[in-house]
């Protein structure tokens, strides 16, 4: 399924300074990119960069003086979407797991898994799947986190998110991940663009790794999980930041957009 994805952002600079923008669809073995462009009014130096994975890609531009700055980014996305049962999908030991999914086993900032283990366990322990686990606990966060625009901030937890039972798509993400790793079950923070969302923004969710792969869930069910296209994976909302400004530059407009550009779509949820 082919989509069109764009983001218009605009800044006002006040003095000098740094932006670090992480806007631009992944390239995975199931995302192609298309058609990819990126435009900065006015020119600005920039470069392209691959975060520490080497997955997550980054643009870092340098703002040299004061004034607006005017950011474009459009692509057309081809997504595949792979369904399938992981009911019966044997999950490795932490012993066999590969080096490179341990670090999502580990607290973050955002998502104390340490703190959680108590209620992770007392809530989902018993279920023997690792997947009917992760769905248990997503459906779990659906059922008992109020989702409520500009109820929670930059320094919310998942921990905060269980004590106050509201949120946005980052503390559902949040919350899906710290639960997991309670559960010794691998996750990561997902960030991208959602078609069908209203109102358009980019979206928040997670994935689990189970068997030997990454399994995409949204807790807050507001976009089709096959209408999700990549932008960045990390541990929390710190690896997967959309924008790191260095300097007094304000962000003054934003506006996003996922359509279909080719295809019959049908939405497919967890």
């Amino acid at each position: 399924m082919k989509f069109h994805v764009s983001a218009q952002l605009e800044y006002e600079a006040k003095t000098e300074g740094v932006l670090i923008l992480s806007v631009q669809a992944l390239r995975t073995a199931r995302q192609v990119v298309f058609d990819e462009q990126f435009t900065v009014e006015p020119y600005l130096q920039s470069e392209e960069l691959s975060a520490v994975n080497g997955e997550n890609r980054l643009i870092r531009m340098e703002v040299t003086q004061p004034g607006p700055v005017r950011i474009s980014y459009n692509a057309v996305v081809d997504n595949h979407y792979l369904q399938k049962d992981y009911k019966n999908v044997d999950q490795p030991s932490i012993a066999k797991m590969d080096v490179q999914v341990l670090p999502f086993l580990y607290p973050s900032r955002y998502c104390q898994s340490d703190k959680l283990y108590r209620l992770a366990n007392h809530l989902f322990g018993e279920i023997d799947s690792a997947h009917e686990q992760v769905v248990a606990l997503t459906n779990w966060i659906h059922d008992n986190v109020e989702y409520q625009s500009g109820s929670t901030d930059t320094h919310t937890s998942a921990f905060d998110t269980v004590t106050e039972q509201t949120g946005v798509c980052r503390d559902f993400a949040h919350l899906g991940i710290a639960l997991c790793r309670a559960l010794t079950i691998p996750a990561r923070y997902f960030t991208g663009y959602a078609y069908m969302l209203k109102p358009a923004d980019f979206h928040a969710c997670f994935e689990a790794y189970l068997g030997d792969e990454w399994v995409l869930f949204d807790a807050t069910r507001l976009a089709p999980l096959n209408g999700l296209i990549k932008i960045a994976t990390g541990r929390d909302a710190v690896d997967t930041s959309i924008a790191n400004i260095f300097g007094e530059i304000d962000l003054t407009s934003m506006q996003v957009s996922c359509t279909v550009a080719e295809g019959q779509f049908t939405p497919i949820y967890l």
